[in-house]
């Protein structure tokens, strides 16, 4: 009896541990901003912590920009400084320098996870997870009369598509090599271009994900058709630009901005984080295994739609994590088994084995 009672004291005393220590550093799961490069001039009336303030809020924007849609990007702009300090948790001057007269500044910004879901959860804003992927683009310019076809040379959204990107996009767009056959391909499937899948070409760069556009151009229109492929699935849009001459410089940067938009978008509505839904999951592990335990917190500080959690109880046999998932029981057990947990489901309590 006075063993077993030991016994007990020690894995409370452990599970104490685990519960003060590795739980809050859950807590401090951060968004990290990092290369934020603020310049201003060194004058008599120079303040640096203005040029800091300035960094935070060029860190803010560059956060949520990669967190959310493109049409939900004014509801932030009137957000204060102060809003935006209560989310930081830390930040770090990288570097610091003075060059003609001007202060160069590089900052790293720590945002709060928690807090950061929680503001744009007030904006009534979905947030995406940040997933940063690569995407072979194809854009093929076809006239108005539908019989010529530009795909590399004189095609200019081929030429600019690279040239203007944004730090807070998530896709990285790979343009396909100036390929003879392919051009030929594409001019035998002149006819039945808009139904057909581009397999052909797209398995050469061996990516899972691939975007098509279809440019056709009209008078003072433009009418788009992208298909767009992440792994199995297929999403199909179409838009039309009106007073839109892709040969003008400005137009052209407009045209290209815009479809990068709608490229975003789409991505991020596949990665869409419901924060409305949280969905409460109980899982145990045994007591004993401190090694697992700690593998298996730092596992849910990676997943963003992993809302919170917290050791609901323990025992001299199990640590009993209760888990507030945003997203459907079935999508949970999915990422489960990607990080090749065996997780034994038969029960009310889950056991990861």
């Amino acid at each position: 009896m006075y063993y077993i009672k030991r016994l007990y004291i020690f894995f409370s005393i452990l599970a104490l541990i685990i519960l003060f220590f590795s739980t809050e550093a859950v807590k401090a799961k951060s968004f990290e901003v990092n290369n934020i490069e603020i310049s201003q001039p060194f004058e008599i009336n120079f303040d640096k912590n203005k040029a800091i303030d300035l960094g935070f809020k060029n860190a803010f924007f560059e956060l949520i920009y990669s967190l959310i849609k493109s049409s939900d990007f004014k509801k932030t702009d009137s957000i204060k400084l102060n809003e935006i300090k209560s989310m930081i948790e830390t930040f770090s001057i990288k570097e610091e320098k003075f060059i003609d007269q001007r202060y160069h500044l590089n900052l790293g910004v720590s945002f709060n996870k928690k807090k950061i879901f929680k503001y744009l959860e007030k904006k009534n804003i979905f947030p995406s997870r940040i997933l940063k992927e690569k995407f072979l683009f194809i854009p093929i310019i076809i006239n108005e009369n539908g019989n010529s076809i530009s795909i590399f040379s004189n095609n200019p959204i081929y030429d600019n598509w690279n040239q203007t990107n944004k730090r807070y996009q998530l896709i990285n767009y790979l343009l396909p090599s100036e390929d003879l056959e392919d051009l030929n391909l594409i001019k035998k499937k002149l006819n039945i271009i808009e139904t057909y899948d581009f397999n052909e070409i797209t398995k050469k760069y061996f990516l899972k994900n691939s975007i098509i556009s279809l440019v056709f151009r009209g008078n003072n229109e433009v009418r788009i058709l992208t298909k767009i492929y992440n792994g199995k699935n297929e999403i199909i849009k179409n838009n039309t630009f009106k007073n839109i001459d892709i040969d003008n410089e400005i137009d052209l940067n407009l045209l290209i901005t815009n479809l990068k938009n709608l490229f975003e978008d789409t991505w991020k509505k596949i990665n869409e984080i419901n924060t409305s839904i949280k969905v409460p999951i109980t899982i145990k592990i045994k007591s004993d295994d401190l090694k697992k335990s700690n593998k298996f917190e730092l596992f849910l500080t990676e997943i963003d739609l992993v809302s919170d959690y917290y050791i609901l109880k323990f025992n001299k046999e199990f640590i009993f994590y209760e888990v507030l998932f945003n997203g459907t029981v079935q999508n949970f057990i999915n990422i489960m088994k990607n990080k090749e947990y065996n997780l034994n489901t038969q029960k009310k309590v889950w056991m990861i084995e």
